[in-house]
């Protein structure tokens, strides 16, 4: 008797086939870490799922990518839902993928981040809307829950820092359902309270520990606040919505404390050396002061008017006296000098003769040719009636009227008739 054979594709059609009847293949969800990833430029997504001890091929077809929310990364653990079939041709089953999702913290990751972006295209994380943390604080208000290390350690460092503060405490539920409800009705509570800055947190713990601090109800009651709020939740490396909204972040509980409550002993301390400092300066200046008061006093004394007037009389008067002086001593030796000559007054008389002598010899040569003395003696002095002088018959003309000026008086004349003398003396 003949064997029966059956070709490969034969018997990947029949495995195909039970694997399509099978009804627990035709829609699961298998967990497992991402390995081999590769994006093929048909669209199509190829990648093998992996546990500790084995390892399943995946593809997910271009058509659904649509409901992929994140990116694909090795290593990455995801829940991948879709149906096992038999790849024929290459004659292996592989997980044909209809939607893929974060597995766990992945899952919790993707709505931080989703949640993140949100807000922050809101401005609520913009650092123009950060409210300053007041320096001096004095009544304090705690969000967190009454019980836990976070509360103690806020209380015990308020007390070391500062005992006179006040500490106003909202016992919150930091963890399950309803808290982030809780939270946000603490802030709000205290809020209008009109205290001066809010803490609001609690200690670590893993993401889903923190989540209530990444809801929106909380970051929504944190940025409508007027008190300002510090974040401190968890651990430093703890990051949650709450910080990004907040006014600051504090990496710890511990460490919000710090912030929020001022050191009244380092404060005390600045006091007294700040007043050290005021005092020495004060001192400083006293003695300046001092020491200018001194120099303007002198000062004012050398230059005081009545001072300044008392010495100018004196220095006049001692101009005075060496004027006075030096005109005596002037005088007496120009007496000394005439003293020297007896006969200097008869000098002087002997010279006043002589000019006399010489004047009256002067005087009479004057009236030897003086116009008066010739006019005296039967002369006349002619002048036309310009008044210009006429000394020849050449410059008078028959009918002209003439000014004739004798000893005693002037005559008005009118000429007759111009002769002129010849050479001979005739007329």
């Amino acid at each position: 008797m003949k064997e029966q054979s059956y070709t490969v594709s034969q018997v990947n059609r029949y495995l195909a086939q039970l694997f399509s009847e099978d009804f627990s293949l035709r829609s699961l969800t298998v967990s497992g870490e991402i390995s081999n990833l590769k994006y093929h430029p048909s669209g199509h997504i190829y990648f093998t799922l992996k546990d500790a001890a084995s390892q399943l091929s995946a593809v997910l077809f271009a058509g659904e990518r649509a409901g992929l929310t994140f990116t694909l990364e090795n290593g990455r653990r995801v829940l991948v839902s879709g149906r096992i079939g038999v790849y024929q041709r290459g004659g292996s089953y592989q997980l044909y993928a209809m939607r893929i999702r974060p597995d766990g913290i992945g899952e919790l990751y993707l709505r931080f981040e989703e949640l993140k972006r949100e807000l922050s295209e809101m401005g609520m994380f913009d650092p123009l809307y950060k409210k300053p943390i007041p320096r001096y604080a004095q009544r304090i208000g705690i969000v967190t829950a009454k019980s836990g290390a976070a509360v103690r350690d806020i209380i015990q460092i308020a007390k070391r820092r500062n005992p006179y503060v006040e500490l106003w405490l909202f016992p919150a539920l930091v963890q399950g359902e309803h808290a982030a409800e809780s939270i946000a009705e603490g802030i709000e509570t205290l809020d209008r309270m009109g205290l001066d800055v809010l803490i609001v947190g609690r200690g670590g713990g893993s993401i889903e520990d923190l989540w209530a601090f990444n809801e929106r109800v909380v970051a929504e009651a944190v940025f409508n606040a007027d008190t300002p709020v510090i974040s401190a939740v968890g651990h430093e490396t703890d990051t949650t919505i709450c910080d990004f909204a907040a006014d600051l972040r504090a990496p710890t509980p511990s460490a919000a404390a710090e912030l929020a409550v001022f050191d009244l002993r380092a404060l005390l301390q600045e006091l007294t050396e700040r007043r050290e400092r005021l005092d020495s300066e004060m001192l400083t200046r006293i003695f300046d002061q001092r020491q200018r008061l001194g120099y303007l006093r002198q000062r004012l004394s050398r230059e005081n008017p009545s001072a300044v007037l008392r010495q100018e009389r004196q220095r006049l008067d001692h101009i005075g006296e060496r004027l006075r002086g030096q005109l005596s001593t002037a005088l007496e030796r120009s007496r000394q000098r005439l003293l020297r000559y007896p006969a200097f007054s008869e000098w002087m008389a002997r010279r006043l003769e002589r000019s006399r002598n010489a004047l009256s010899l002067r005087a009479e040569r004057l009236e030897a040719v003086s116009p008066l003395r010739k006019l005296s003696a039967g002369y006349a002095y002619l002048q036309d009636a310009e008044g210009r002088r006429v000394d020849s018959v050449d410059s008078v003309a028959a009918g002209e009227l003439l000014r004739i000026s004798l000893r005693d008086g002037d005559i008005r004349s009118r000429v007759e008739s111009v002769e002129k003398m010849t050479k001979g003396g005739g007329a």
